[in-house]
């Protein structure tokens, strides 16, 4: 089964234009989008996307993203997922301030801190085992694989739409890319919606995307301003992978400002 963090991770590719100043940011602390995960017709677990309360990085307001993977009792005992990962950006959205992940994927353990210091354009990736790497140029407005998912969801997209945006795991960074392919309604454990089929450039995708000569991931999300994944399928080398949209918690006051913390 490919990791399943990698997998929910790979809006890397799915890139947005900055948020302007003013923008009607569709999600607040509250929000959590929970999915079925399957691997072909079996059922492998459940994954979570959350937005937390605001907080703090470095003495600057900030937005946090929560993403959580975890396999079921039969998946278990042939591998095991206990997967994390915590993502803070300005409350602007306009870039990341901050990106931890933990996995914990049969007996592969790994902890990594990705650092961004942009007062220098830099960011410096670090992990449990090696410690800190040599800190990489970055772009302006460089998004990690989770926060560019909700920068994402800032867009005014539409059929035929590609877009691009630069996005970093502290390794490197790289210009990701998608497409807007079609409008499709499908139907999920969550309920019936219309979609729009987006599909992202894999170019700069490693792991087992790059071992599958015809590998694709397709994401599905809600044709309304939320833009919601309601789908996520990947098709590599091993079978075909999917996490499909199981229940919702929007709250019904959507504040836009954050409270003082401390």
């Amino acid at each position: 089964m490919p990791r399943l963090i990698a997998l929910l991770s790979l809006f890397i590719c799915l890139c947005a234009p900055p948020a302007q100043a003013g923008t009607d940011i569709p999600f607040c602390p509250g929000e959590k989008l929970t999915y079925r995960l399957s691997w072909e017709a079996i059922p492998a677990g459940q994954a979570s996307i959350e937005v937390m309360p605001y907080t703090k990085v470095n003495q600057q307001q900030a937005r946090h993203f929560r993403m959580t993977a975890n396999t079921n009792s039969f998946a278990d005992v042939f591998y095991k997922v206990r997967d994390q990962v915590d993502s803070y950006t300005n409350t602007e959205m306009t870039k990341s301030l901050h990106y931890v992940q933990k996995q914990r994927e049969g007996s592969y353990k790994r902890d990594i801190t990705v650092r961004f210091f942009w007062d220098r354009g830099r960011a410096q990736y670090s992990n449990i085992i090696n410690g800190p790497k040599k800190p990489i140029i970055i772009l302006p407005g460089t998004f990690d694989p989770l926060s560019i998912f909700y920068a994402f969801r800032l867009m005014d997209i539409h059929e035929g739409a590609s877009v691009t945006r630069p996005v970093t795991d502290g390794v490197k960074c790289v210009i990701g890319g998608a497409q807007v392919v079609g409008r499709e309604t499908i139907t999920v454990p969550a309920g019936t919606f219309d979609t729009f089929l987006v599909q992202p450039d894999l170019q700069h995708v490693g792991g087992v995307f790059k071992k599958s000569k015809k590998a694709k991931l397709q994401i599905w999300v809600t044709a309304d301003k939320r833009l919601i994944p309601v789908r996520i399928s990947s098709k590599v080398v091993v079978g075909r992978f999917f996490a499909d949209l199981l229940e919702t918690r929007i709250p019904e006051d959507c504040p836009q400002e954050p409270t003082d913390i401390f």
